[in-house]
């Protein structure tokens, strides 16, 4: 478990179940690394089929499900009427311009960290601006959990919709559509560990395939019903909505499935850069997308009794090839989701909000490409239960929307903060430009809220627990850093004592991680009270997180002399990236400093952690906190320090 500040505060959690307490993120924004520098090396054209694959996968299958759940309430209250199926498709059509074109693709993408988007890494710039918030941290750490909620229900609903397609083909195989659904999930999830190098070459090219199809496929309905244009009348959305009553906020909640996947647009930034994405949904998605959308509606016009306009666009000799390029892109959506829980996942563990786990990287050229075996065995499970228990792609839309319309909102929220603190806009220019967006989807979430019972309480479930969990562990580590703090030996004084009695020396180089390094590690102290040997050089080595995706790498590594045979260093990585020790640690022959790599030992300390009588959780806390810490992966394998230069003391704690 990797013990790293919450960002932007002054005090650093302690060690729970090792010997890294990782410090306060101090990190500054300065010289950005734009990821379209990143990506120089490769294409335009490249990065811009990339980006069509990975970060429109999920808005591109909505689609599916999206118009045909928007008609729903207007189907329920009387005879389909033309308004009203004009009405609908208005509201997608601005909702897409609104909430993606303006919000997301002209406004959020200028706000990178470094080139890196995302929720966690727009509240790591919210807290810079503010000084370190709490409010802001609560925030980041709510939109993160809902962030779960919506890559546990985007692969179900996903791949349902577009194998329900089967029934259309024929109806026998109706019964076949959930085994064969939850093959296709649990194909997904078992083959992670081999990374997505070899099938990221894909995911482009088939999505571009898909997004063509759409297009194609409602370009005859559109000639026949060219009237379906005057949906790019806001009126007509207008006047549905005020016609309506409350049929027409159960109608938003089914609406907003068509904007679900936006978020990707934001996080999946620092992958592509702007550029590409920006030019991708411009020229291809977004068109493509609305005349999809338009020719559903004019098939509806003309057949009002259609039950699956998107599939029953198609001709007949072409239903089961589109039910099959449903398929790939939906398992394309539901593997972009996944990627980006990987994402947010390891930089939780950087920013302290969750414990360490463990990170493997699938590509030696793509430090983004990661598998982190314990959230995808939680995604697994979770996926399969919901997809078993709701059965059908039109259940699971109720569960769908509070989780993105959550994290949208949030989002919202601290672009607000970064426009006035950071951009330095006043107050009132900031909330003229982003008050829209929060009462929208404001009135998306609330819209949402209604089908709570129907199975919209299931990502409040995932988020809340989720929020219980990283919550626990922030206040557990914080706490136990200010317990073991009263006994600890400030470092300068202990090296003063060893100058006066030194102790025998043996030759090589010992390394000794802590939180604090003002603080002399435990590991040194239990080393010298039982070895009572000294290293000719120890090193009191603190790594630090920092705000932004990379650390700078003048700033990667410093080293200060605190006595004759001491040195005390502090590493710094971004929270993108995976710490690597002994590797850092050769840039300090940059320095002028002198050690063998193989003849230098790490100590670390690994702490048992026990309930304490008086703690500052309740006893069902303090369980679920040494619950996580035990499960923490081992940092030996974390930092990757080679297991044979080891030596682990174990010390017994409370919490």
């Amino acid at each position: 478990m990797n013990q790293t500040a919450l960002p932007g505060s002054s005090t650093p959690p302690a060690a729970a179940s090792a010997e890294l307490d990782g410090p306060a993120p101090s990190g500054a924004l300065d010289a950005p690394e734009r990821a379209e520098t990143r990506h120089g090396k490769a294409g335009f054209g490249t990065l811009l089929v990339g980006s069509i694959g990975v970060v429109y996968g999920d808005i591109g299958t909505s689609p599916l499900y999206a118009f045909r759940e928007a008609l729903g309430p207007a189907r329920a209250d009387s005879i389909l009427l033309p308004e009203e199926v004009l009405g609908t498709v208005s509201l997608i059509l601005w909702a897409l311009f609104l909430i993606v074109t303006v919000k997301y693709v002209a406004i959020l993408l200028r706000m990178d960290n470094n080139g890196e988007g995302g929720i966690l890494s727009l509240m790591a710039l919210a807290r810079k601006a503010l000084g370190g918030s709490r409010i802001v941290f609560m925030l980041g750490l709510m939109g993160a959990a809902l962030f779960y909620g919506d890559a546990v229900i985007t692969p179900a609903i996903s791949v349902l919709s577009a194998v329900e397609g089967l029934k259309l083909v024929t109806p026998a195989l109706d019964e076949y559509v959930l085994p064969i659904t939850v093959a296709i999930i649990l194909a997904l999830f078992l083959v992670q560990n081999r990374g997505t190098a070899k099938v990221a070459a894909f995911f482009g090219p088939l999505t571009v395939v898909w997004f063509v199809a759409m297009a194609a496929a409602a370009l005859p309905h559109i000639a026949l019903h060219p009237e379906v244009f005057r949906a790019a009348n806001p009126w007509h959305a207008v006047h549905y909505l005020l016609g309506h009553g409350t049929g027409a906020l159960v109608a938003l909640g089914a609406v907003f499935l068509a904007v679900t996947g936006a978020e990707a647009l934001f996080a999946d930034l620092g992958h592509f850069g702007r550029k590409p994405i920006q030019v991708a949904w411009i020229c291809l998605v977004f068109p493509a997308l609305a005349l999809n959308y338009l020719g559903q509606a004019a098939l509806v016009l003309e057949k009002p009794e259609t039950s699956d306009p998107f599939f029953q666009m198609v001709p007949s000799w072409g239903l089961l090839p589109m039910v099959i390029l449903a398929t790939i892109a939906t398992v394309v959506a539901s593997q972009a989701v996944i990627t980006g829980a990987f994402s947010l996942s390891r930089q939780a563990i950087q920013l302290g909000l969750l414990p360490r786990l463990e990170i493997r990287h699938t590509s030696e050229s793509h430090a983004g490409q990661i598998y982190l075996p314990q959230i995808n065995t939680l995604l697994m499970v979770g996926v399969v239960l919901l997809a078993v228990l709701f059965k059908t792609s039109s259940s699971l839309a109720s569960a769908y929307g509070i989780a993105v319309t959550g994290t949208m909102l949030l989002t919202a929220s601290l672009t607000f903060l970064v426009m006035w603190r950071m951009w330095g806009w006043s107050p009132l220019v900031a909330g003229a430009v982003m008050l829209p967006f929060i009462v929208v989807e404001f009135l998306f979430l609330l819209s949402n809220l209604i089908k709570v019972v129907e199975g919209g309480y299931v990502p409040l479930l995932l988020a809340g627990a989720l929020i219980v969990l990283m919550w626990t562990w922030v206040r557990g580590v914080t706490i136990l850093f200010n317990k073991t703090r009263k006994t600890d030996v400030p470092l300068t004084e202990l090296v003063a004592m060893l100058e006066k009695s030194p102790p025998h020396h043996v030759r090589g180089t010992a390394v000794f991680l802590t939180s604090d390094p003002e603080i002399a590690p435990a590991a040194l102290l239990h080393n010298l009270k039982h070895n009572k040997v000294l290293h000719e050089k120890n090193v009191v080595l603190t790594v630090e997180t920092v705000d932004t995706p990379r650390s700078q790498e003048a700033d990667k590594v410093r080293i200060d002399p605190v006595g004759p045979h001491f040195y005390r260093v502090v590493m710094k990585f971004g929270y993108m990236e995976t710490p690597n020790i002994p590797k850092t640690l050769t840039l300090l022959r940059r320095q002028g400093f002198k050690f063998d790599i193989m003849a230098t030992s790490f100590f670390l300390s690994r702490r048992s952690i026990r309930p304490a009588a008086h703690s500052g959780m309740p006893l069902w806390q303090d369980r679920i906190f040494i619950t996580l810490a035990k499960n923490a992966n081992d940092a030996t394998d974390f930092f990757q320090i080679p297991t044979g230069r080891v030596v682990e003391v174990g010390t017994q704690v409370t919490v």
